[in-house]
């Protein structure tokens, strides 16, 4: 995961990130005022909007980035760097400040979603931890967002451990949370984030024992009847009028992973209902994505479990963010802007300012981004950018639960339409305002 507390994260970055570095510190342009900019140039798989994710672990990252002995030790057998530089390393600290969306909100083409001001040295030894945090787990907000969007006022729980790295499968967890998911089957991020767990059991449970009746009784009587009974292992009728024996009227759900869902959802609730276990519910699992949880809209679902499609971005596993030089100290003093200019990766110079512009009724209309300079305001707009560090210091303490809030807040301003599943334009325009 990279951000464990006592971890040094300071070589979770690449090789050329310290070659510059020391050629910079050789010319003396290592100590020139700087402005990074994380942002994407386009929404990743034609997503509508992007869900900012990742902003807590890449501060977590930043206490961590020291290089100890331990670091320093392969930096110098690996003759990475010189010794000059690694004297250097040895002393890093960073003083400057950083500025971001924060957690939960949604960002678009352009959008400063990082901003990070220092001396070029220890702004660009940042790039790669800064690019890895927030490509992952922005992606995966974003699939998630869409899928708790789809599923309404149904809960989804994030199942997917199983499925990716298993560092990787922690951040999921906590960036699925971020944007709406109500639980996670990851006991990791249960403990480090606090986020609630859940399960109960797989089809092994039930063949290891000598019938399905026995292995539902043995999991109500250790669980209670609240627990959760998978039925699909064998005849899934068969499967509920075991599961109703064992747990009674008053079983907790039943969870179904195979076969058309929507038609097996809708026999199995009307069986449970004709057996008198009006309040047991269905979960269903089962390679689910944001889709097929919208084609399950109208099936008699109460909850649904998601896995490998949530902790691979459901086909677009990165945010397509880049982290590029904006703006730098000129010859008197003053920032200069400056920007790529090649083909298809054009950026925008300059040191951003940025703000969600609403109408009366309090509808995002656009993403205005001021360069030089805080965008010009109607009344309406709201400020985007907040502190994160101050001259080295940590100011954002945000929790999870600060998160989720925000993000709620932040996608209930989309105008109508906004939360299609189809491929788009954006749902909001990036303007620019240059002063």
């Amino acid at each position: 995961m990279g951000t464990r507390t006592g971890l040094s994260t300071a070589l979770l970055t690449d090789h050329y990130e310290l070659t510059m570095l020391q050629a910079t510190l050789c010319d003396g342009t290592a100590q020139r005022r700087s402005v990074f900019e994380l942002f994407a140039r386009r929404l990743s798989g034609g997503r509508r909007y992007g869900v900012v994710a990742g902003t807590g672990r890449f501060l977590d990252a930043l206490e961590n980035f020291r290089f100890g002995d331990d670091e320093l030790r392969f930096l110098r057998d690996a003759a990475v760097v010189d010794d000059a530089t690694l004297d250097w390393l040895a002393d890093f600290r960073f003083t400057g400040d950083v500025w971001g969306y924060p957690e939960g909100e949604l960002y678009f083409p352009g959008s400063p979603v990082l901003v990070v001001e220092g001396t070029f040295a220890e702004c660009v030894v940042l790039e790669t931890v800064a690019l890895s945090v927030l490509n992952h787990d922005s992606a995966i907000a974003t699939a998630a967002a869409r899928m708790t969007a789809a599923a309404g006022d149904r809960p989804c729980i994030e199942m997917g451990s199983r499925r990716t790295q298993e560092w990787s499968a922690v951040a999921a967890a906590r960036a699925a949370y971020v944007a709406g998911f109500a639980a996670t089957s990851n006991l990791e991020a249960g403990r480090t984030y606090g986020i609630p767990t859940t399960g109960t059991a797989a089809h092994s449970f039930t063949l290891v024992h000598d019938s399905e009746k026995e292995a539902f009784e043995a999991q109500v009587a250790a669980l209670g009847s609240g627990t959760t009974l998978l039925v699909d292992t064998y005849d899934i009728a068969e499967g509920v009028r075991n599961a109703i024996a064992a747990g009674g009227l008053d079983l907790g759900a039943v969870r179904l992973d195979s076969g058309d869902l929507a038609q097996v959802a809708a026999s199995v609730r009307a069986q449970l209902d004709s057996l008198g276990a009006t309040t047991t519910r269905i979960t269903v699992t089962s390679d689910l994505d944001e889709y097929a949880i919208a084609a399950l809209a109208v099936a008699p679902v109460d909850g649904y479990g998601v896995g490998t499609s949530l902790v691979t971005g459901s086909g677009v596993p990165t945010s397509g963010f880049v982290y590029k030089l904006v703006a730098r100290e000129g010859a008197d003093g003053s920032l200069v802007s400056v920007a790529k200019k090649s083909k298809d990766k054009i950026s925008v110079g300059g040191r951003k300012f940025a703000v969600r512009r609403r109408d009366e009724r309090g509808i995002a209309t656009a993403e205005v981004i001021g360069v030089g300079e805080q965008p010009d305001s109607d009344h309406d707009d709201r400020t985007l950018l907040v502190p994160l560090v101050t001259k080295g210091e940590r100011v954002d303490r945000a929790s999870l639960e600060d998160a989720r809030r925000h993000f709620r807040s932040a996608i209930g301003e989309l105008p109508a339409g906004a939360l299609r599943l189809s491929k788009g334009d954006p749902a909001l325009p990036t303007v620019y305002e240059e002063h």
